[in-house]
């Protein structure tokens, strides 16, 4: 959003007025939303205010492998401490090797969905 923009944009009011629709975020969904309305949008978080990874600098997102887990106690830690510097850095993790069937993941994704239509 540019100045000219955000000096007639009163958050306050826009905020107001969605609320008051009872419609929430769905609501825009389901009226063919193609832009993120502004009262989303903040300003400290957009991309364009960060700057470029350094070279060489992979991002990778934190997986943590549960094999042998189960048969070797002295990996608890390890995994203990690789879940906490994940949270930490991160925020969130990927879990690998942990047992569960895919069907049962498929079942909960489904179920997700559901729960947010």
């Amino acid at each position: 959003m540019d100045k000219t923009q955000q000096s007639s944009f009163d958050r306050e009011k826009e905020l107001k007025a969605f609320d008051d629709t009872k419609e929430g975020v769905k609501g825009l969904a389901d009226a063919g939303l193609v832009k993120i309305p502004a009262i989303f949008v903040s300003e400290q978080l957009k991309l364009e205010n960060y700057s470029e990874p350094k070279p060489g600098f992979d991002y990778c997102i934190p997986t943590i492998d549960l094999t042998c887990v189960y048969e070797d106690a002295s990996l608890h830690s390890e995994i203990i401490k690789k879940v906490g510097d994940a949270c930490e850095k991160w925020g969130f993790f990927q879990v690998v090797s942990h047992g569960i069937p895919l069907t049962t993941l498929d079942d909960m994704i489904d179920g997700i969905r559901k729960f947010h239509e």
